[in-house]
């Protein structure tokens, strides 16, 4: 039993160690995966807009078409009611088909409001696009740039991180499903990624809580694994803590007497 659990110790610390190695490679990278993408989302944004204003140009373009179209029905109508006019029999026709004219007339004038508007929309919507574009070149120059930054770093450490990745896997596999299951949900619910750590100076390695001495002595038996009970990491090892002797001072009188 004992040796059982001393392996699945080693084992875990060993898994700890590669996985610290692999935390600081990413942290290297800094906020770069994160800018990038962020600059990505924020592209596609740009993008979708410019699309947007594109799609409501094509429909004021098309609205203008038709008011254009209904115009030249109105204008026509007019013509008709005018000829109508000249044959009307008496004052009441003539008064009826005046108003019809009055009316194609004012629609005349409302579908010329609508055409101006559609223009003016227009013309703010290529202002926005124009904007949009310059705003979208920018973050694409930033996004090459973030990029570059990026893949320099990758390269420069994809050797090392493959080879870690590798020894990784290797050591996962040493492990219990159970047990790696629990390392990682670990791992996950703390800041610094450690989820196995020595007991230093009488306190965890992770959370620096103390550890009582009867909990240490547990941990050194190695007879069953031991979690801190403030954070609940594994605690695999105590580390000794080497005391060097203090070579005695000679006092002023010895110093004296010497002499």
């Amino acid at each position: 039993m004992e040796s059982t659990v001393a392996k699945k110790l080693e084992a875990l610390t060993k898994l700890q160690s590669i996985d610290s190695q692999l935390d600081e490679l990413i942290k290297v990278r800094g906020a770069l995966p994160e800018e990038v993408m962020d600059l990505e989302d924020e592209i596609a944004g740009y993008e979708t807009r410019v699309n947007n204003h594109n799609g409501q140009i094509e429909e004021l373009e098309l609205a203008i078409s038709n008011n254009k179209t209904a115009i030249k029905d109105a204008e026509k109508l007019i013509a008709k009611y005018e000829e109508q006019q000249m044959n009307v029999r008496n004052n009441r026709e003539y008064d009826a088909i005046t108003k019809e004219v009055e009316l194609q007339q004012l629609e005349i004038q409302i579908l010329e409001k609508r055409i101006k508007e559609a223009y003016a929309n227009i013309e703010a919507k290529n202002e926005e696009i124009s904007d949009t574009k310059n705003a979208l070149e920018e973050r694409k120059k930033d996004l090459d740039s973030k990029k570059g930054e990026l893949d320099n770093i990758t390269t420069e450490s994809k050797e090392e991180e493959d080879k870690l990745l590798k020894g990784r896997e290797k050591a996962s596999k040493g492990i219990e499903e159970r047990l790696l299951l629990s390392y990682n949900k670990i791992r996950e619910n703390v800041r610094n990624g450690l989820a196995v750590v020595p007991v230093k100076r009488d306190a965890c390695g992770g959370c620096f809580n103390i550890v009582p001495p009867q909990k240490q002595a547990e941990i050194r038996e190695k007879k069953k694994l031991i979690v801190c009970e403030h954070c609940g990491r594994v605690l695999a090892d105590v580390e000794e803590v080497v005391v060097e002797e203090k070579k005695p001072t000679r006092t002023r009188r010895k110093a004296a007497a010497k002499k």
